[in-house]
């Protein structure tokens, strides 16, 4: 299964962005293959439409789940359409290791 997390930075020391569609970067993790992939985000200083768009992205991913913070309004919809879960995750100091400690313990 691969999950996007939004993350501050490029590290794994980086903590979660608590801004889906504006956050600086989304790291995919594959918890099959334990592969980790760090990727900017296009999208975060955009005027308008960064969520829409930051779906497009992560989709293309094909992931099954997304980890951020907090989710605009008009992307509850469009994950749902797409059948990518939505976790809000409020502990602004969880690093990316953290979570997917987590994920790999979900098992």
């Amino acid at each position: 299964m691969k999950v996007a997390i939004t993350s501050t930075g490029n590290t794994l020391k980086s903590t979660i962005d608590q801004r889906f569609g504006r956050c600086a970067y989304f790291v995919i993790y594959d918890t099959e293959t334990k592969s980790i992939e760090f990727i900017p985000n296009p999208n975060k200083d955009a005027e308008e439409g960064a969520g829409p768009a930051s779906v497009q992205l992560v989709a293309a991913k094909n992931v099954n789940k997304i980890i951020s913070g907090e989710f605009g309004m008009k992307i509850k919809s469009l994950l749902d359409s797409l059948k990518i879960q939505m976790i809000i995750l409020k502990e602004k100091e969880k690093t990316i290791t953290d979570i997917i400690n987590l994920l790999d313990h979900e098992k």
